[in-house]
């Protein structure tokens, strides 16, 4: 069976550059010179002859067009198209008394070079005016009619068949190619005079496609040859990619047909940037394939790359010798194929002495037997052994039949089969070529190509899939690498898609609040959740209120346990002592009020932690500005008393008003009733109720959320609540600043005066303290300590400057507490005037001194 592939329609500007190569390259002065090439190609006569084109060697280094010789791709494939004449004219019932020659030329891996070479089939189809043409002795020259190549087999790079099909479809010859594979050839308008043997790259291109999907790739790198082989290799590969889905590319990669040096390491390199891209599909000559993988081993990367190669790689050896440990693992795609028992005992019998058509065989020899061939002239490198010329081929050194083999074979086949129905139509009965059949016409003999039918190799069936598990990856390995963008996300955490690249995310992890609501989404969780620990789900969070034993709550307690058993200590105290001068100077009336105030300080500690409920809430809110309102009430009302009776007593000898104790107590009560009236308008607007403040304790990191549940007071309410007392309290150290200059001995205004100044410094310390860790995650513990310290200490405060001094004269030196000689008002206010006065005559006269001593200073 034969592939019919052909070009139709060649570029307007390509027609008179090839015309001028062809003109230029034979004209008659210069068949001379291109008749030097002849002994670098193999003649086979015949009646009718073929030509072929194979990869002999490598292409040369810079400056030379070939380089080292290719003993599979090359020697192998050769020798198959030798043995496939052989058998054909041996035949009895294929082409029957019709010999088939054949001329054979190396490519050297280089298309440039092939156009070059292939000149020598298109000779014969040249005419050439030799009218002026004569011979020193004015005899026209004799020119030796060249040989008529009537099909070629060939070429194996699609780069080179690509070039040759141009020119040879000019002359109308077929070309029937054995391995090449590139899509474009695919073209039968431009094309039209190319088959071949093999199928296209978009078969093996699929067949990647399905293994690199087998093994779960989704991400990998392509690299080709410069060219038409690789090109087309590749976009197959990448269009067919495209189609199926789940399959990105990396990067795509050319190997110029000229590599300069170091290019192989730049590729490496370039690969290593998308380093998860560790699988390679590689559409490349086997050169390239060899100096990529000696490029990998220098760059100390074996292992890392899993190359899946094309049919140029496919089962030969000569890429990965040396580079066996690089290689490892890597899949290559061959068409189905069928060894070709025959060849291989034809070539393993091949000796330098019985094949000698073979002009590179000598050299296939040195090269598969590392040894060195005695030649007139040369020396043999002291280093390499003499070959003995009885080496033989599998018994001294491995052998294994090249992959391509067989399509030459069949290339040849059905080149033949063609020919043997032309001559089945055209000559029947003749014998030998008759003259319908010379010169063979080219497009009659392509419809014949066409038409062939034989039972060759099985060209369509792609090796199955192997099973991956069985497989052999680097170092011994038999689980399937990891060759992926990205790898999956872990629970809770999201894809972010780059962009333009489907196969590549980023995983980024549900913060904060967020749960993962799908592979690329996150949600936040309800106010009153918060994320599991793999944040794939929300939990309730947990509800925490002050405990007792925290030690937030232990400090104040213990503060206002010491202030309540130091108040019931001095109310019982007055209470035995309720007669006696002390207690009756000190007002008992206003004392007992205030010692109740200061009760209450100490007693809304306890409200303030215990568990929030609707009855503690309502009394939190009742008691948490009435003491202090009662407590600095009975503190305005004396100060405010004292201030009047001395302030009148300037003007006048007659008492102030309201003075009484019973007036005393009205005002105290008149003044707590504005606390008591909007507290009570507090609870007729919003009853008192518990809440769980989620907010409050919800810092950055969920697993430290907490629920707080509390009373429904905000800051803004707190201060509220305080807010008359905090007026009471600056009134009252008003009217003790006013009343300093009282003495101690007649009045409590100093006392009062110390106990204002020094509760007005803790609330100015508590306002930036409670307002400053607003945003604290510990806001509830520091603000409720620090609220309720504070109202201790100055309920201590208070205590301790008022009534302390008392009850220590009372209990420790009870001399002191007896009754002195009254005194009227009006002597009352005459004593405190003339004390007043002496105090500015004592100050005047001690600067007056000051200035006596300072004076003879100033004389000196």
């Amino acid at each position: 069976m034969v592939w019919p592939f052909g070009w139709g329609g060649c570029h307007s500007t390509t027609w008179p550059r090839l015309i001028w190569m062809l003109c230029v390259g034979m004209s008659p002065g210069s068949w001379a010179s291109h008749q030097h090439f002849h002994p670098h190609s193999i003649k086979i006569p015949g009646d009718i002859t073929l030509g072929g084109l194979f990869p002999i060697h490598a292409r040369g280094p810079h400056g030379l067009p070939c380089g080292e010789i290719k003993k599979e791709k090359g020697i192998h494939r050769m020798e198959a198209m030798l043995y496939a004449l052989d058998q054909i004219n041996s035949d009895p019932e294929l082409l029957p008394n019709i010999t088939l020659g054949a001329r054979i030329l190396d490519t050297c891996s280089r298309d440039t070079y092939a156009l070059e070479q292939s000149l020598t089939f298109v000779q014969a189809l040249i005419q050439k005016d030799t009218s002026d043409i004569r011979c020193s002795n004015g005899e026209p020259p004799i020119i030796r009619k060249p040989e008529r190549v009537i099909g070629v087999i060939g070429a194996s790079a699609s780069s080179v068949s690509i070039m040759v099909a141009n020119v040879l479809r000019l002359f109308e010859i077929p070309q029937i190619s054995y391995a090449s594979t590139a899509p474009e050839l695919s073209d039968n308008n431009r094309y039209d005079f190319f088959s071949r043997v093999v199928p296209p790259d978009s078969y093996q291109a699929q067949a990647m496609v399905d293994i690199v999907k087998a093994m779960g790739w989704n991400y990998v790198s392509t690299l080709a040859s410069e060219g038409s082989y690789g090109e087309s290799g590749v976009d197959s590969f990448q269009q067919i990619s495209r189609e199926a889905g789940g399959l990105c590319i990396a990067q795509s990669i050319k190997i110029p047909r000229e590599p300069k040096p170091g290019e192989f390491d730049k590729i490496i390199k370039r690969l290593m940037e998308t380093s998860n891209a560790r699988g390679v599909i590689i559409f490349a000559n086997e050169d390239d394939i060899k100096r990529v993988l000696e490029a990998a081993k220098r760059a100390n990367l074996t292992g890392h790359f899993l190359f899946v190669g094309s049919d140029s790689w496919g089962a030969k050896s000569s890429p990965i010798l040396d580079q066996e440990d690089v290689a490892e693992g890597a899949v290559t795609i061959l068409p189905k194929r069928a060894s070709i028992e025959g060849f291989d005992q034809y070539f393993t019998s091949r000796s330098l002495e019985n094949n000698r058509r073979n002009i590179w065989f000598a050299e296939f020899w040195e090269d598969d037997f590392r040894c060195k061939l005695t030649r007139p002239g040369i020396k043999i490198d002291s280093e390499k052994k003499k070959c003995t010329g009885e080496e033989r081929i599998n018994r001294d050194t491995p052998y294994e039949q090249e992959g391509k083999v067989q399509f030459v074979i069949d290339a040849v086949y059905a080149m033949a089969h063609a020919l043997h129905s032309m001559h089945l139509d055209l000559c029947p009965g003749a014998m030998g070529v008759c003259d319908k059949m010379d010169p063979v016409e080219g497009r009659m003999l392509l419809n014949y190509i066409r038409s062939v039918n034989f039972n060759g190799g099985l060209l369509l069936c792609l090796t199955d899939t192997a099973d991956m598990e069985e497989m052999q990856w680097s170092g011994g390995d038999h689980q399937i690498p990891d060759s992926v963008c990205s790898f999956p996300c872990n629970p809770g955490e999201r894809k972010k898609m780059v962009k333009g690249v489907p196969c590549c995310w980023h995983c980024e992890l549900c913060d904060g609040y967020q749960y993962q609501l799908d592979e690329m989404n996150c949600e936040t969780c309800p106010f009153n959740m918060r994320p599991t620990p793999n944040r794939t789900s929300c939990r309730s969070t947990p509800i925490i209120k002050l405990e007792w034993h925290s030690p937030w709550a232990i400090i104040p307690v213990f503060l206002a346990i010491l202030g309540i058993l130091a108040t019931s200590f001095v109310v019982i105290t007055f209470i035995r002592f309720n007669d006696t001068p002390i207690v009756r100077a000190s007002g008992r009336e206003l004392s007992y009020v205030l010692l109740t105030g200061i009760f209450l300080i100490y007693l809304i500690t306890f409200l303030m932690i215990a568990e929030p409920g609707a009855v503690v809430c309502a009394f939190r809110r009742l008691l948490l500005g009435l003491g202090m309102a009662i407590t600095y009430s009975a503190m305005l009302t004396k100060t405010n008393r004292i201030y009047r009776i001395f302030e009148q007593g300037k003007k006048s000898v007659s008492p102030p008003k309201f003075i009484s104790p019973t007036s005393q107590l009205a005002i105290t009560f008149i003044l707590m009733s504005v606390q008591l009236l909007g507290v009570f308008v507090w609870f007729a607007v919003i009853p008192p109720h518990t809440i769980i403040d989620y907010e409050e304790q919800r810092p950055p990191n969920p697993e430290m959320a907490r629920g707080v549940l509390k009373c429904d007071m905000s800051d803004l309410s707190l201060i509220c609540c305080l807010s008359y007392s905090i007026v009471l309290m600056v009134t009252c150290t008003v009217y003790a600043v006013k009343s300093r200059g009282v003495p101690e001995t007649f009045n409590e205004a100093k006392p009062i005066g110390f106990t204002m100044y020094t509760t007005c410094i803790v609330w100015l310390a508590f306002v930036p303290i409670f307002f400053g860790t607003a945003q604290s995650t510990e806001k509830m513990f520091i603000q409720t300590t620090t609220l309720t310290v504070s109202m201790s200490l100055s309920a201590s405060v208070s205590l301790g400057m008022l009534y302390i001094p008392k009850v220590y004269v009372i209990i420790f030196h009870p001399e002191q507490n007896v009754q002195k000689r009254k005194r009227s008002f009006k002597a009352v206010v005459q004593a405190a005037t003339m004390s007043t006065r002496l105090s500015q005559k004592s100050n005047d006269k001690q600067n007056g001194e000051t200035q006596n001593k300072i004076e003879p200073d100033r004389t000196q």
